[in-house]
């Protein structure tokens, strides 16, 4: 009886196998970008980066919507976004251009690499405590995405010139530092995939697709641009005085701070109301 009852506690063997496919094919396209890049295939390196980032989305929502959520999906998730998001894209843009800057180019990727590396070990850390809502920095994903949207315009283009090494190289510094700081960008995980939405959203949906069908490069670049401008302009208009601890450290109070008007409003019209007694 009592051996019956350790079997009934023991762990469960084995992983899900949905959610870890769709992490494993994000592994995949990272890996893929790195070895274009090497065969000097930059805009397949870029699309790649671009590709990894669809399954990224995807391997959490499927193991939430499949009840198959596990710790060492997370576990796999955070190394895969390593690879995909934090070293595919940095050799991506050295192999593209920052080759050309000699150590001030692999110092540029380093920074990208290891700004990642932080992003994703901050964010694993804050796990519970953070809201939801919005990340605190730039996340790994769309700091990717910028780097490797730079890449895939600048080859959808032709664009040359001795330029393109030191612009490079401060896209991909730009990119890194945003990763580490306490900016807030929307993390859109509200939307319910599940739920009923207008029928307008669903036609909306499909023009936002057609139009990145017409030049996909600058179109995903410009909007991986406007995310990340976006949290340090809503910073910004969000805060009374801008101090350092809006931009870098570690603690949670900058969100208190962030809301600091709302607070002042809700606080004025409570004054209003009759106390109760």
């Amino acid at each position: 009886m009592n051996e019956h009852n350790s079997n009934d506690n023991s762990p469960s063997k084995g992983i899900y196998l949905l959610p870890n496919l769709f992490t494993t094919a994000g592994l995949f396209a990272g890996f893929y970008a790195i070895v274009a890049s090497m065969n000097a295939q930059f805009d397949l390196a870029a699309i790649a980066i671009f590709v990894a980032m669809v399954f990224d989305g995807l391997d959490g929502r499927v193991a939430r919507m499949t009840n198959t959520e596990s710790a060492f999906g997370a576990e796999y998730d955070s190394m895969a976004d390593m690879v995909s998001f934090g070293i595919a894209p940095a050799l991506v843009a050295y192999n593209w251009a920052l080759h050309d800057l000699g150590k001030v180019g692999w110092l540029s990727a380093f920074i990208f690499t290891v700004s990642a590396a932080l992003r994703l070990a901050r964010f694993n850390t804050q796990v519970g405590i953070a809201d939801k809502r919005f990340f605190q920095g730039l996340a790994s994903p769309a700091a990717a995405a910028v780097v490797a949207g730079m890449v895939w315009v600048a080859q959808d283009f032709h664009v040359v010139g001795d330029f393109l090494a030191p612009f490079a190289a401060l896209i991909t510094v730009l990119a890194g530092v945003l990763m580490v700081t306490n900016f807030r960008y929307p993390s859109f995980k509200g939307v319910d995939l599940k739920g009923r939405v207008p029928f307008v959203v669903m036609l909306l949906i499909v023009l936002g697709l057609v139009v990145i069908a017409l030049k996909p490069s600058l179109v995903l670049f410009t909007a991986t641009v406007v995310y990340a401008v976006w949290g340090p302009v809503y910073t910004i208009r969000s805060v009374k005085k801008l101090t350092f601890g809006h931009v870098v450290g570690d603690d949670h109070d900058d969100e208190e701070n962030l809301e600091s008007k709302d607070g002042e409003e809700d606080a004025a019209d409570s004054d209003d109301k009759p106390a109760n007694k």
